[in-house]
């Protein structure tokens, strides 16, 4: 582990205002430090706690935490809840029915605002529409869908009835509808016609029939449910496809919620491997729902006044935690938007905030980063352009964000008054981990800080034993907690594997990161991921994957992916490829790099496609065969190679990669 070093000397730290620390849920240093506490002194009785206060239980638990099967962990034994129930009738029966939950911004513009009375109507005569369609408890269910209103009630009338959900992104191809649709073992997809997009109408309809074509005869697909987002032409299969409308319109707008178990699946999350075949994350019920209240409550201080708005796709899990089941579970009004931040042109987030008086807002270092050069291209769509005064808190995630930008969305979207909470955490975590609370933590820009109560974060070496302050090391937490991932779908022993490695000791849950805590105060900052999985624009993504798209090309013989920094997306897709013909030049070699990024965008999706395709007649690799990837990388970032080349194979090579489209 002597590799990783921190280089990163971050000096300037801005304390919360008294004024905030005053409102706030979690209220000063002394307060958090009660709650850490609290679950030192009785951990399992401190998770407890909490479940009895923040989530409503058809039938109380009789154990907080069975350990017995570690590390397949179980929270909250013996009690039935139903994570719909939580998030809609509870605040119908108190009397908040008429309270705005939330208000959809479509891509062109068009503002629908939907109640909590209308969304629980529009989620029971949508769960009354699956179990005509033979859909029960137990069953899996994939939900394609554009953001929209009709994603979020597609989730919340799985979790009605039971069904666990699994959400792909609209953005992925047909070969990854494919590969989700037989690991999960779905009966039905919930899909679209088409997504609007930037002012586009991209088709999702034939991606589904497509996967259906690659699938027939091995999945237990009976129908395909599709919502008519725009109209646009769409085949449908007799027998096997129906109309959102037509399923729904007449059904009863009550639907007796499904009560289960803690421990049922709520839904799977497909997340990247650093090998092949992507992971089914399960994650349960109560644990889950817990956590996404607690991190909704304390991380981002929300207030009943509150407008709450995270920009991510209900694809990825921060819009699970944070969009479709957080701010609905603690009855907040939010914005779900279908666009995209830069059309009609890059102030779109900006006049949203101020239309809509969003005052927290919740986006990823990728968005701040394109967002922060159009400003500088155009003044007029700049933040100091916007009334931007509703804002009272910021919020980073889904990959570190470099200090810079951390000053640049401080000052210019926050005006210098509004806290950011910058939040680590995972697919596999259910919710936050290690972040600031906005009226506890001084904050300190490019680093995450510290953990979320009851969080045992720590790094250790490559043995599993601590490693001091200031030291880097692996990322761990020594504890189970209630929204951790279950196993991953079907593949316990990948699970084991992955998660608690035998080198750590198996009890340590290995996050997969590097890391450093701050010598003086203890803060955490995050250093990039220990193992081949890319992070672009915040989207995990195993370089396996990709590698194996692009040698499924016939003209490709052998490929490497390695990640290289890149000032927009974090990190940028570079691969070396071998090609079975001769090495290209010139022309050429530019009409074969055009092709293969178009092929990784139909074999995974537009955002798998490589920045940099690099043509040798080789790879770097050592006598027994294994390539050197660390020479890959340092090649994609046009270093110098100053590493030991002696077990090369083929130290020529080398130069033959160094260029970019060579």
């Amino acid at each position: 582990m002597s590799q990783i070093e921190s280089v990163l000397q971050e000096n300037r730290v801005f304390a919360p205002s008294e004024a905030f620390v005053k409102q706030a849920t979690v209220s000063g240093m002394e307060a958090y430090q009660a709650l850490c506490a609290e679950a030192d002194r009785d951990y399992a009785g401190y998770w407890a706690r909490l479940a009895k206060e923040h989530v409503v239980w058809k039938e109380p638990f009789t154990q907080s935490l069975d350990e017995s099967e570690a590390p397949f962990y179980k929270w909250f034994t013996g009690g039935k809840l139903n994570v719909s129930y939580n998030c809609l009738d509870k605040h119908v029966e108190a009397g908040n029915g008429d309270k705005v939950a939330i208000i959809f911004e479509a891509d062109g513009g068009e503002v629908t605002k939907v109640t909590y009375k209308d969304l629980l109507s529009r989620v029971a005569k949508f769960a009354n529409a699956l179990k005509a369609q033979g859909i029960k408890k137990g069953d899996r269910v994939i939900i394609y869908l554009p953001m929209s209103i009709e994603g979020v009630v597609a989730m919340q009338a799985c979790a009605r009835i039971g069904a666990t959900h699994s959400v792909v992104f609209g953005g992925f191809s047909a070969k990854s509808l494919e590969e989700r649709i037989l690991d999960a073992g779905a009966v039905a997809i919930i899909t679209a016609d088409e997504q609007a997009r930037g002012g586009k109408h991209i088709p999702l309809k034939p991606a589904v029939d497509e996967a259906l074509d690659l699938v027939a005869g091995k999945s237990a697909i009976k129908s395909v449910i599709v919502y008519k987002r725009t109209g646009g032409a769409c085949a449908m299969k007799a027998g096997r496809d129906v109309w959102w409308h037509d399923i729904t319109d007449s059904q009863s707008e009550v639907c007796e919620p499904e009560w289960v178990d803690a421990e049922h699946p709520l839904f799977l999350l497909y997340t990247s491997g650093s090998t092949g075949k992507p992971k089914g994350v399960q994650h349960s019920t109560g644990g889950y729902l817990l956590h996404a209240v607690l991190t909704t409550k304390w991380t981002f201080d929300v207030k009943p006044n509150d407008v709450f708005w995270c920009t991510a796709d209900i694809g990825w899990v921060t819009g699970h935690t944070y969009i479709t089941y957080g701010p609905l579970a603690c009855g907040a009004t939010e914005i779900v938007f279908e666009g995209v931040p830069t059309y009609p042109d890059a102030g779109r987030f900006w006049k949203m905030i101020q239309e809509h008086k969003v005052s927290i807002f919740y986006t990823a270092p990728t968005a701040i980063r394109s967002l922060i050069k159009a400003a500088e291209a155009n003044p007029a769509v700049a933040p100091k352009s916007y009334d931007l005064s509703s804002l009272r808190l910021l919020g980073s995630v889904g990959e570190p964000i470099n200090p810079e930008a951390w000053m640049w969305y401080y000052e210019n979207v926050g005006g210098g008054r509004c806290p950011i909470v910058d939040t680590f955490w995972q697919t596999e975590t259910g919710g936050h981990m290690i972040t600031p609370l906005p009226g506890v933590t001084p904050l300190v820009p490019g680093s995450c800080t510290l953990p979320f109560p009851g969080i045992q974060a720590a790094i250790v070496d490559e043995t599993g034993a601590d490693v001091e302050w200031g030291k880097g090391g692996f990322l761990v937490v020594k504890k189970p907690w209630p929204s951790m991932i279950r196993t991953i779908w079907g593949d316990p022993e990948r699970f084991k594997k992955s998660y608690f490695p035998e080198d750590l000791g198996g009890t340590l849950y290995l996050a997969g990161d590097g890391a450093v805590r701050d010598a003086k105060n203890g803060y955490f900052t995050i250093m990039g991921r220990i193992d081949d999985v890319l992070n672009v624009s915040g989207h995990r993504m195993g370089t396996m994957e990709i590698e194996s798209a692009l040698v499924s090309n016939p003209l490709v013989a052998e490929a490497a992916v390695v990640g290289r920094p890149d000032d927009l997306t974090g990190e940028a897709i570079c691969a070396f490829v071998v090609l079975k013909g001769a090495r290209p030049n010139g022309d050429a070699a530019k009409a074969v790099i055009k092709e293969l990024q178009d092929w990784v965008g139909k074999e995974i999706g537009p955002i798998a496609k490589p920045k940099d395709i690099r043509f040798g007649e080789n790879l770097p690799k050592t006598r027994s065969g294994k390539i050197m990837r660390r020479l890959l990388r340092s090649l994609a970032k046009g270093e110098e190679i100053t590493q030991d080349v002696s077990t090369l194979e083929n130290p020529a090579i080398l130069d033959q990669l160094k260029q970019a489209g060579s």
